[in-house]
């Protein structure tokens, strides 16, 4: 019985690995454009010491940097690469590491664990996402399959089964319609191409999700049971939940060292991505780490280490989407035409930008209503 178990366990294992590994090469294969991926940034001043140190680990796509005693940062470059796409990173104490997010694609997951195995011998407690979308979750397969805990917000679970699972292999046509409809009724050449950037967007990740084995997590934290706090030994983190860029985001703060992951919650030097987020509840969160101090180290979703300055840049890049719908609902310009006359200011033009309607477009809306409310 026990060599039929074992049987079975490897089966598994060896099925996870061999779907999971499909998703880079579908990713890859999407034609997905990597002018889109997110922009790299600059290190801010605390952080530069920090990151200016030799990788731990670097295999172009992402790197792994030791930026405190028992912290290392995970930082992408999609230029090179989309097997991680996010960032992400893990905390290391005397019994126990923490790793931060499940990447694109299993073997961005397993760069960080070869990562980990370089730095400590250490035992994973677990694995968390910081939310649902893609990047940050189908890498889990390589967890699951080394049998490492995967935890993450209550509501992840849902909108994975929801959003990927639901689709997989089936008819994709009301997934692509509204980007179908948004570029048939274009009311501009400019407005043409951001339809036709978010279509094939969403083409690329729905051939991403076809190819891809869906690993759910195995511990749902719901929001009445944070901020956990969690012993590694010697070490502790704390796990919090904060509204913003989905219904389920999480953060990793550890306190000692004054260093926080916070997932999609900051994009530095990036237009945050926006499509199924609450814009005014983000910039509420904004200001909860506007007031962690200046010698706050932050982990950001995507974009270089940062430290105050990133959410600085993101809570300006919010105000100025705000400011617009504002005189757009002033105006009484219809919503539609609203978004599609946002323009990307000057001073913001090195910004990275994943899709328009993945970025503008549902913050404009968010804030156009909040102003026809008043609430702006």
């Amino acid at each position: 019985m026990r060599d039929a178990n074992r049987n079975e366990s490897e089966m598994t294992r060896r099925n996870f690995l061999r779907g999971a590994s499909l998703t880079g090469a579908a990713l890859a294969a999407s034609g997905w454009p990597a002018r889109r991926a997110w922009a790299a940034g600059l290190p801010s001043r605390q952080a530069q010491e920090a990151m200016s140190a030799p990788p731990l680990a670097d295999a172009g796509f992402a790197a792994a940097r030791k930026i405190s005693e028992g912290i290392y940062a995970v930082v992408s470059d999609p230029t090179k690469g989309m097997e991680t796409l996010c960032n992400g990173g893990f905390v290391v104490g005397k019994d126990a590491a923490i790793l931060w997010e499940g990447y694109a694609s299993p073997k961005g997951a397993a760069f960080q664990l070869d990562a980990l195995g370089k730095a400590s011998k250490t035992p994973v407690m677990a694995a968390i996402d910081s939310h649902y979308h893609f990047d940050h979750s189908f890498g889990n397969a390589q967890y699951a399959a080394a049998g490492i805990p995967i935890w993450a917000h209550a509501k992840v679970i849902p909108l994975m089964v929801e959003r990927y699972i639901s689709i997989q292999n089936r008819d994709k046509a009301a997934f692509f319609a509204p980007a179908e409809e948004h570029l048939r009724n274009a009311i501009s050449e400019a407005d043409k191409q951001h339809a036709e950037g978010d279509l094939n967007t969403l083409k690329f990740l729905a051939n991403g999700i076809d190819h891809t084995v869906v690993a759910l997590p195995s511990r749902s934290l719901d929001a009445a049971e944070l901020p956990m706090k969690v012993d590694l030994g010697g070490r502790e983190v704390v796990i919090e939940t904060y509204p913003g860029h989905t219904p389920g985001d999480l953060i990793l703060r550890v306190p000692d060292a004054d260093v926080v992951f916070t997932g999609d919650l900051i994009f530095n030097h990036s237009y945050p991505v926006t499509f199924d987020a609450d814009v005014l509840g983000w910039l509420k969160t904004l200001d909860v780490f506007g007031r962690y101090g200046r010698k706050t180290m932050f982990v950001p979703g995507h974009g270089a280490v940062c430290g105050q300055e990133g959410v600085e840049l993101e809570k300006s890049v919010f105000a100025d989407l705000a400011q617009h719908a504002r005189q757009m609902a002033q105006m009484g310009v219809p919503l539609r035409e609203a978004q599609a006359r946002y323009a990307v200011p000057e001073q913001y033009k090195t910004l990275g930008l994943f899709a328009w309607g993945f970025c503008i477009d549902r913050a404009v809306a968010q804030f156009y209503q909040a102003a026809m409310d008043g609430k702006i």
